[in-house]
């Protein structure tokens, strides 16, 4: 309750005449550096508005008397670094992926510039280093729908999987609920979890013909795939959507179809190419004469 001001015995403060249980409100003054300081910020942030972009509106923002922008320096400081690396850019531009990897200073670059551009472009769906996400292949093997030679690769970045480009990758696999029963269908998914080992081996069995008649003209009678179908195998132990019977059943009844953007337009050239590179150093590349 308010009590009369008066002046603090210990401190020698005045108070402001506010008390509870005992305790007095000493008034004490915000320091004066501080009133300068508040005031001075004040005044900054008024000058700062006036001269440099600041309120942000619908599409833009206020530009500011200086005319400043960020966006500007950085296209400064880009035009210098690419100034200063054009010449081997050149050389990348000019020279076949497969000629790059043999020349160890293209190869060095390209590799480092490869691993900028995944890291920032690709690494959110196939992971650091290609290891893969659920729903998202590796790259770092040597399994590969789409061809993992040098040029296959490249080709695949450029155009991309399901993505429009009038070049895409594509590939799309029918939903069976649509065209088998179920008893074929749960066949079919015990016959190639059977391919590597796993399912009722029974029902297995009874999943070998409607497979041959369904399946094997894109995923092969033993499970590999049939080039340039754009299936992947089913007879190894590296999957997209799961490898138990349930996923495999889930995904002959209602497939799902991954999409992948087309990078040309996105990146230039000479990064589509050092991308290729760096994907196919991941350790599962294959070599040319090894087909797609």
């Amino acid at each position: 309750m308010p009590t009369k001001i008066e002046k603090d015995s210990y401190t020698g403060t005045d108070t402001t005449g506010h008390e509870w249980d005992g305790i007095k409100e000493l008034n004490t003054p915000i320091p004066s550096w501080w009133v300068w300081v508040f005031v001075a910020s004040i005044i900054f942030s008024i000058v700062y508005v006036i001269l440099y972009p600041a309120i942000p509106l619908t599409d833009s923002a206020t530009q500011g008397v200086l005319g400043w922008s960020q966006r500007d320096t950085l296209a400064t400081e880009l035009a210098v670094r690419d100034e200063g690396r054009a010449d081997i850019t050149a050389s990348i531009s000019e020279a076949d992926a497969a000629i790059v990897e043999q020349d160890h200073t293209l190869r060095t670059f390209a590799l480092r510039g490869g691993a900028a551009a995944f890291a920032e472009n690709c690494a959110p769906c196939h992971g650091a280093g290609g290891g893969g996400r659920p729903g998202y292949p590796v790259l770092a093997d040597d399994d590969w729908i789409w061809g993992g030679t040098l040029s296959a690769i490249q080709e695949t970045i450029r155009v991309g999987i399901r993505s429009g480009h009038d070049d895409e990758r594509y590939a799309e696999m029918p939903a069976f609920a649509d065209m088998l029963p179920q008893g074929e269908r749960i066949a079919i998914a015990h016959f190639v979890a059977g391919l590597t080992g796993k399912g009722d081996p029974a029902k297995a069995a009874a999943g070998a013909v409607p497979y041959q008649d369904n399946c094997a003209s894109c995923h092969g009678e033993d499970g590999t795939a049939v080039e340039d179908t754009g299936a992947p195998s089913l007879n190894d132990a590296i999957w997209i959507y799961g490898s138990d019977t349930g996923s495999i059943l889930k995904q002959i009844s209602n497939p799902q179809h991954g999409v992948m953007p087309a990078w040309e337009g996105r990146l230039d050239p000479v990064t589509i190419k050092m991308l290729a590179i760096y994907v196919h150093n991941l350790g599962g590349g294959l070599q040319e004469d090894a087909g797609l």
